[in-house]
C-alpha cells in the first residue's frame, strides 16, 4: 500500500507529464502552421510568376468636333502626345507637293480599303471621323488613330458606297467634297440636312459644268485661318486647293467632316441653282440660278 507521499508525487508526475504533453503538441502544432504558411507562399509566388499582372488603366473621353482640321486634333491633344508623335500617325499637312509621299509609322491603306482612292502624297485629314471616344490615360496617338478610322469604316455603309460607285465617283472626291460642305453650309441643327444637300448640289453642279467652285474655305486651309471671305492677291494665289483660280474638285479634304456632311455630299439635292450666299446674320442661305440674280442678293443681304 502506497504511502501518502507516494500517492502525492505519482499525482504530481501526472501534472507534470500533461503539462509536457501540451507543450510538446503546441510545438508541433506551430511547426506545421509554419511550414503550410512557408507552402502557401511558395504558390501564391508561382502564381504569381506565370500569372501576367493585371493593372487598373483610367478610361477618359475625348471629342474630335465636326469640321476639325488635323492641326486642331493635335493642338487638343497638345498636353498627351507630342506634334512629332502625331504626325508620325497622321501624316504631314502637304498641300503643293503632290510627289511627296507620306512616310507614315504605320501603313494605313493596306489596313483599311477606304483609303485606296487618297492621293499618297496626302495625310489623314478628311478620315479622322469627329465623334467621342473612349481612350485610357495611358493610350498612344496610334490608338486613337485606329479607334477614329474604325469608326469612319462603320459609318461610310455598304449601302453609301455602292452609291459612291454608281455615281463613278470615288471616296476621297465625296470625303473631299463633304469637308467643303462642313465649312460652307449650315449643318448644324438642321435634322433634313436641306440647306446642305442644296449646297452640295451646286458644287457638283459647278464641276459639271466646268466651272469653279470658289468656296472660301478651300482658301482658309491654303492660308490656315477662318476668315469667311478673302480677297485681293490671296483669291490669285498659286495654289491647288485655290478654288477661285482652278475650276475642279480640290486634291483633297480640307478638315474632317461629320456623317451629315458626308450624307450631303453623297445624296444632293438636284436644281438649277449655281450661286449661293449665307446672310451675316441668322446664317439664312440665299440661292441663285445667274449670276446676276447672285449680285442683287448680294447687294440686299450682304450690305
Amino acid at each position: 500500500m502506497k504511502s501518502k507521499y507516494e500517492i502525492i508525487k505519482t499525482k504530481k508526475n501526472k501534472k507534470y507529464l500533461i503539462l509536457y504533453s501540451l507543450v510538446i503538441l503546441t510545438v508541433i502544432l506551430i511547426i506545421v502552421f509554419s511550414i503550410s504558411k512557408i507552402i502557401s507562399n511558395i504558390k501564391d509566388n508561382r502564381q504569381k510568376e506565370v500569372e501576367p499582372q493585371v493593372l487598373e488603366r483610367k478610361e477618359e473621353k475625348v471629342t474630335i468636333l465636326e469640321g476639325w482640321r488635323n492641326s486642331d486634333i493635335i493642338n487638343n491633344f497638345k498636353n498627351k502626345w507630342s506634334e512629332e508623335e502625331m504626325l508620325e500617325q497622321i501624316g504631314e499637312r502637304n498641300i503643293d507637293d503632290s510627289s511627296k509621299d507620306q512616310k507614315l509609322a504605320t501603313d494605313w491603306e493596306s489596313q483599311y480599303s477606304f483609303l485606296e482612292s487618297k492621293p499618297v502624297n496626302l495625310d489623314l485629314e478628311g478620315y479622322l471621323f469627329p465623334d467621342t471616344y473612349q481612350i485610357f490615360a495611358s493610350s498612344s496617338p496610334k490608338e486613337l488613330v485606329v479607334k477614329m478610322l474604325n469608326n469612319f469604316d462603320r459609318k461610310l455603309t455598304a449601302e453609301m458606297r455602292a452609291e459612291i460607285e454608281r455615281q463613278g465617283k470615288t471616296i476621297h472626291e465625296i470625303i473631299t467634297m463633304a469637308s467643303i460642305i462642313e465649312k460652307e453650309a449650315p449643318i448644324s441643327g438642321q435634322k433634313d440636312l436641306k440647306d446642305a444637300k442644296i449646297v452640295s448640289g451646286i458644287f457638283w453642279n459647278r464641276i459639271g459644268i466646268g466651272m469653279a467652285l470658289q468656296s472660301d474655305a478651300t482658301l482658309s486651309y491654303i492660308f490656315n485661318d477662318n476668315n469667311p471671305a478673302h480677297s485681293g492677291s490671296e483669291l490669285d494665289v498659286d495654289s491647288p486647293y485655290n478654288s477661285y483660280k482652278y475650276r475642279s474638285l480640290i486634291p483633297g479634304p480640307i478638315c474632317n467632316p461629320g456623317i451629315a456632311a458626308i450624307e450631303a455630299a453623297i445624296y444632293p439635292t438636284e436644281t438649277d441653282y449655281l450661286y449661293f450666299l449665307t446672310a451675316y446674320e441668322g446664317g439664312q442661305i440665299y440661292y441663285a440660278k445667274t449670276h446676276d440674280e447672285h449680285v442683287r442678293n448680294k447687294y440686299k443681304y450682304l450690305k
